[in-house]
């Protein structure tokens, strides 16, 4: 005992590790990185020349509802080039420019200034896209090429007639990828001189709120030539076409700012709406929110490998900070479009990241281990993509059909299932964490599996509840709407499939037939179940689910389904052959390596029936 103490005594007190300030500060730096980062979204654009900001704020009502030209400018451009900014050429415009082959990057509000006020020129602008190569070689056109003018274009317009015409016979389930291009560039076409043609744009409001509906241009013009005087609509737009073709800034930024304030004063609802709406694509909450998700993956990755409780700490604040702009950006949609968050295809892939961002906070928050935020942020950045690249084919707060056009099914059996596919994938990616911790990393020890164990045993539980109550209130609806609760309609037996593949695996749990592994790879299973459930039934083309075949939507959720085949068959590789069982592992893990038999088809001999945790 003296010699101990002196020996302490000597030593002196024991130096601090020397990233223990680094530690304090990881999580704070980190936290303000993100918090500048989002912050920085909100920041007001710099104009020095044409108010674009103000353009772009300007109401038109199109595809049923009204929006901001910002917006029908953007989306527009998507549908015609897949992209919201294009290099053009002989743009006019003050703000920074970035070049490339003598082109100007332009905005796409530039850009339908251009196709508004100078359509010879706007023409002569690469910016529609055709991918099929056998399209290009019909129209005698580079196959190396993607972009190409309307001029280009049209001086094929007799092939082009032929081919829609040939495209248009043939029943939409019975196309062939060359004809469902062929009228994908028709519609490309179609809505490039839509906007050309400013005289037949619902521009023009109701004199009051909701008194009127909105006319175009044209018809104003005609009930008013009688008085012979341009309507405040028409002087308006008149004018900012001659002051954007002459360069005249201050015309231009004059008229619009006039403008706007009188229509703040006659239909202000509707005016703080269209505002707002430009605040959010200005903002683009979803795109940020897929940036951090990916420094919270980053962050709860290295936490594995190193100084995990500051990672971890670091992970679980910045996942905060994109939950809540991930929550930003569908409570803005459900203000502008006054719905429940889910009313499409689109945006049920936000509402799915969304709710499994949730699920994966709440799990970190308990657990601190990294998994709930590698989870979190990887569900959250997948589904965001699939949303973003969803959002490719136009507007997403397009008018629904009449028997959606319910908020109450909407708030109830949309988002009750919704949530259902989100746990459901949740579960899926713990289990993915699971086979690939263990077969790779000695880093799955017996605490990790019996938290993983936990993690997915729980978020099951809870993708099941939702899943069969939202199937439920599905039914109810159905015989509301259709006068059937039940009809073996494709999306009514995927709704079932995930129900009834939760139970399977609760139920093989509860048997003791599986355990920790077992149950991770059943859960990986059940994102295939969920993707069939939520993406394919849709594009089969029947049933009264079904929203239309898209080309590049089946072929990455088939890539995804061979991904997840190719997952479980490493979970099925015996537990001899995983980095994390063998030589160097603990005595428990050991046991826990002979307790569990080997998962492979047929599961073998069934253990003996354990209680469930």
């Amino acid at each position: 005992m003296n010699r101990s103490s002196s020996n302490d005594t000597t030593r002196g007190p024991a130096p601090q590790p020397k990233t223990s300030r680094l530690s304090r500060l990881l999580p704070w730096s980190m936290l303000a990185i993100a918090v500048l980062y989002t912050l920085s979204a909100f920041r007001p654009p710099r104009e020095d020349g044409f108010a674009f900001s103000l353009f772009g704020r300007l109401p038109i009502v199109d595809q049923g509802r009204t929006k901001p030209l910002d917006t029908y400018a953007r989306t527009n451009l998507l549908i015609i080039s897949t992209r919201q900014a294009m290099y053009l050429a002989d743009t006019d415009g003050t703000m920074e420019r970035e070049e490339r082959d003598g082109h100007v990057k332009a905005l796409a509000l530039e850009w339908l200034l251009d196709v508004m006020s100078r359509p010879d020129q706007a023409r002569d602008y690469r910016i529609v896209r055709i991918d099929h190569p056998d399209i290009k070689s019909q129209l005698g056109f580079d196959s190396e090429r993607k972009y190409f003018s309307v001029n280009e274009i049209v001086a094929h317009s007799s092939v082009l007639d032929e081919q829609f015409q040939l495209a248009r016979q043939v029943p939409a389930n019975d196309r062939s990828m060359y004809q469902r291009h062929v009228l994908k560039l028709g519609a490309r076409l179609s809505t490039y001189f839509g906007a050309e043609d400013v005289a037949n744009l619902y521009l023009v409001p109701p004199a009051a709120e909701e008194s009127a509906e909105w006319t175009t241009l044209a018809e104003a013009q005609h009930a008013v030539e009688a008085h012979g005087e341009l309507t405040p609509a028409s002087a308006t737009y008149v004018e900012v076409m001659r002051a954007w073709r002459e360069g005249d800034v201050a015309s231009f930024n004059a008229t619009i700012a006039a403008y706007l304030q009188s229509l703040e004063e006659q239909i202000p609802r509707t005016m703080r709406r269209v505002w707002f709406e430009t605040l959010f694509n200005r903002v683009a909450p979803f795109l940020r929110a897929i940036a951090l998700y990916v420094l919270v993956f980053l962050l709860a990755a290295l936490s594995w490998l190193r100084m995990s409780r500051p990672l971890v700490t670091a992970a679980l604040w910045v996942l905060a900070v994109a939950f809540v702009m991930h929550t930003v950006g569908f409570v803005a949609r459900m203000y502008i479009q006054q719905r429940p968050p889910v009313t499409n295809l689109y945006s049920s892939a936000i509402f799915v990241g969304w709710g499994a961002a949730l699920l994966g906070l709440l799990l970190e928050r308990f657990y601190r281990n990294g998994i709930g935020a590698v989870t979190a942020a990887g569900t959250g950045f997948l589904t965001l993509l699939v949303a973003h690249n969803l959002s490719l084919d136009g507007d997403t707060m397009t008018m629904m059909q009449a028997v959606l056009d319910t908020n109450f099914w909407l708030a109830t059996h949309v988002v009750v299932i919704t949530l259902g596919y989100a746990a459901t994938f949740l579960a899926g990616f713990l289990g993915i964490i699971f086979i690939l911790r263990g077969l790779f990393t000695r880093s799955l020890t017996q605490d990790v599996q019996r938290n993983l164990g936990r993690m997915i045993y729980g978020i099951v539980c809870f993708a099941t509840l939702f899943s069969f109550v939202g199937t439920i209130l599905g039914g109810i609806w159905a015989d509301q709407s259709w006068g059937r609760f039940w009809g073996w309609d494709p999306k009514e037996n995927g709704a079932l499939l995930i129900v009834l593949w939760n139970a399977l695996i609760l139920h093989a749990r509860w048997g003791g037939m599986i355990r920790q592994r077992g149950l991770a790879v059943l859960a990986v299973a059940g994102n295939i179940v969920t993707s069939w459930s939520w993406f394919g039934t849709n594009m089969l083309g029947v049933g009264l689910h079904a929203y239309g075949f898209i080309d590049s939507a089946i072929f990455w959720m088939l890539l995804f389904i061979a991904s997840q085949l190719a997952l479980i068959g490493l979970g099925l590789i015996p537990l001899r052959h995983w980095r994390s069982m063998q030589k160097g592992r603990s005595s428990a893990e050991r046991e826990l390596d002979a307790a569990e038999p080997d998962l492979r088809p047929g599961l073998g001999a069934p253990p003996t029936p354990r209680p469930s945790p």
